[in-house]
């Protein structure tokens, strides 16, 4: 037919992206004193001004040009991006409940179906949190039963290190397996050796996720949901998915056989028990199913693993990067506790050690784009209207990196957190884990675990670049992920006298 021929064809084509752009530039349009961006393209949005490997940074000009407050467009999803602690308290915790839900983000969609506690929402959000807090307090979190488990994780963590005989060694399997250990204690009630053929699997599920999760691949996914089976990024991360929930069910159907409610061994335990306890009620157990279980359960041991592991590995080659910290570092420890064993408390004792864990904290800023939020109201801030639903980027990285707020932001500088008297002092903008409804469930266990194995690990070794490397050589751009990890690096652990 006439209307089929190649010039009709194109027409129509730039027909549909007129009508595509004008609809991508409504919300800017609609009256309200919205906030400030650059003007998006047709269907590609703002991405042509992306920095695909570190989106953080272009977040970070963009509101140098545009303000705090500012809106920013992938494909046809419009999303306004925080800058700065003031602007980022404000809307994480001042008004809290209006940025407290999740968006919907396809590929987490696809994995999790909006169950578990980091993509849900309203009251399935709710309960599995609070259950998750409470569960993980009692199995210790924060108390001195994880305490001991963590020293002797860190002995465990020694004795590996110490069988290299100071010759050089890769460590993110490693600490990934040693710091893994920690919450799959709490959740699985059971310890793994580092060569188990398990805990290298379920390490390797986590790990290919947070370096597909920062890929174009996935990121394109997430624009063009239509576009998913050109997705290879998006397969691995459903792929491992499913292979990390088999991995929970067979566990919690194991755990079921000899399920004791007088003996409850491990968060998996406690969650059945609830189940259990739902039914006998004879509520429709809206909550407590098999699902939640196994997306609750898989973010835990992702997150509690990931972070923590990636935050020490930033400490060590740090402490290689700059050798006279980590020469103070240890005088502190020799003089305060000599030989005997960490505990947490000598953190009150350790000033300038403490300083230096919270400083790799803000320098590492493994997590520089935040969670995203999303709006549950129309709501204003900093003069600017924000509909409801809106994607919301709360820049953690331009609150740790944040000029107005830290004395030498780009610069690896302990004394961000010690007085002119060398005393420990808490910063307001020091925000790793957010803040406000949604800051991470695992903070309290964190804290803990990279204070015992920073000081343990310092007190016993000092870490050296491989021969014939310099400090010089040693890179501190991060590899891109859904977290920022440093380049993987050959060390010796040098045993201290």
């Amino acid at each position: 037919m006439d209307w089929m021929n190649p010039i009709s064809v194109l027409f129509l084509f730039a027909l549909t992206l007129a009508f595509l752009w004008k609809r991508s530039d409504f919300w800017k349009s609609s009256g309200k004193n919205l906030p400030p961006g650059p003007r998006p393209l047709p269907l590609i949005g703002n991405l042509h001004l992306l920095d695909l490997k570190r989106p953080h940074g272009t977040m970070l000009k963009l509101s140098k040009q545009y303000g705090p407050v500012f809106s920013f467009q992938l494909g046809f999803q419009k999303m306004v991006v925080l800058s700065g602690y003031k602007t980022v308290k404000e809307a994480l915790v001042n008004q809290a409940d209006a940025f407290v839900d999740r968006p919907k983000i396809p590929v987490f969609d696809d994995a999790e179906h909006g169950h578990g506690i980091v993509f849900s929402n309203g009251e399935n959000w709710k309960v599995m949190r609070r259950f998750a807090i409470t569960t993980l307090r009692d199995y210790g979190m924060g108390k001195k039963t994880i305490e001991d488990r963590i020293v002797e994780e860190c002995r465990c963590l020694i004795q590996k290190f110490e069988s290299f005989e100071g010759k050089p060694f890769e460590t993110t399997r490693i600490m990934n397996a040693s710091v893994a250990n920690i919450i799959a204690s709490i959740l699985l009630g059971k310890r793994y050796d580092y060569e188990d053929s398990t805990l290298i699997k379920l390490l390797k599920l986590v790990n290919e996720n947070v370096r597909a999760l920062g890929t174009p691949s996935v990121l394109l996914y997430n624009m063009f949901p239509a576009l998913g089976f050109l997705s290879g990024g998006r397969k691995i991360i459903l792929k491992n998915a499913r292979e990390m929930y088999d991995f929970i069910q067979a566990t919690f159907l194991e755990h079921l056989k000899v399920l004791d409610v007088n003996d409850q061994r491990s968060f998996i335990d406690a969650f059945l028990i609830q189940q259990q306890e739902e039914k006998n009620k004879n509520q429709s157990n809206e909550f407590f199913h098999n699902e939640n279980l196994k997306a609750v359960v898989a973010t835990l041991f992702g997150a509690g693993m990931e972070t923590t592991s990636t935050t020490l590995r930033w400490g060590l080659l740090l402490m290689m990067k700059y050798p006279e910290i980590q020469k103070k570092v240890q005088e502190e420890i020799t003089k305060v506790i000599g030989s005997a064993q960490p505990r947490i408390e000598h953190r009150a004792k350790l000033p300038y050690t403490d300083a230096v864990v919270h400083e790799v904290q803000r320098f590492g800023n493994i997590a520089p784009a935040g969670a995203p939020h999303a709006t549950t109201a129309d709501v204003t801030l900093g003069g600017y209207f924000i509909p409801k639903g809106t994607h919301i980027i709360p820049l953690l990285y331009s609150v740790l990196y944040d000029e107005s707020e830290w004395e030498k932001p780009f610069k690896f500088y302990p004394e961000h957190f010690l007085d002119s008297e060398g005393k420990f002092v808490k910063r307001d903008a020091f925000l790793p884990f957010s803040a406000g409804r949604r800051v991470c469930a695992g903070e309290t266990l964190a804290r803990m675990e990279l204070f015992l194995f920073f000081v343990t690990l310092l007190q016993r070794f000092t870490f050296q670049p491989a021969p014939g490397m310099s400090r010089e050589d040693l890179d501190l751009t991060p590899v891109v992920g859904s977290t920022l990890s440093p380049i993987p690096y050959k060390f010796c652990a040098l045993p201290r006298s």
